[in-house]
């Protein structure tokens, strides 16, 4: 017990890895100096299948790309890959939030279902859910970002009008093909 222990407690630790390229291994004081070389391209890790993942958009996405429509006057924020090549978008909104979810309930013909009532989260769905082969099901998803006093969804750009945003509308489209 007491080798063990010695043995533990003689390890190096290693300090926490840094944010960055890796760095190469320093060579021995003995080896004689090589010329560094450039490290291989990182690569990160793939959830789906290259065949089936989505790149990201070029540009605003239309209602025709989402096929499903979009709030007017919504002003879109960014999208996020969800993986098993479904991507979703944020768009904000200073619209109520109840607005809003009376806009989706006219233009999409059902009444979606309240999922939160504080802070408010009102989803549709929009596609039927595959597990296998879904991160996401397809839906509109209204969230309230005024609750409890708070002055709402910052806005991402910096320096863009408006600074905050009281609703964000998130949009997972169905995934082509299926």
């Amino acid at each position: 017990m007491v080798a063990i222990l010695c043995l533990l407690m003689a390890q190096t630790p290693q300090p926490f890895p840094k944010v960055g390229p890796p760095q190469p291994a320093k060579p021995p004081a003995t080896a004689p100096a090589q010329p560094p070389s450039a490290p291989p391209p990182a690569t990160p890790p793939s959830t789906a299948p290259a065949s089936t993942r989505q790149p990201a958009p070029a540009g605003v996405p239309t209602e025709a790309t989402l096929g499903v429509a979009i709030y007017p006057g919504a002003v879109f924020l960014t999208s996020y890959d969800a993986g098993r090549g479904q991507r979703y978008y944020l768009f904000g909104t200073n619209s109520g939030f109840v607005e809003i979810v009376n806009y989706y309930k006219t233009t999409l013909k059902q009444k979606g279902e309240l999922i939160y009532e504080t802070p408010s989260i009102h989803q549709f769905d929009i596609g039927k859910f595959k597990e296998e082969t879904m991160a996401f099901p397809p839906s509109v998803t209204v969230k309230d970002y005024t609750w409890s006093g708070s002055a709402g969804y910052l806005n991402p750009k910096r320096g863009a009008q408006p600074a905050r945003f009281k609703t964000v509308i998130q949009i997972v489209p169905a995934v082509p093909g299926q």
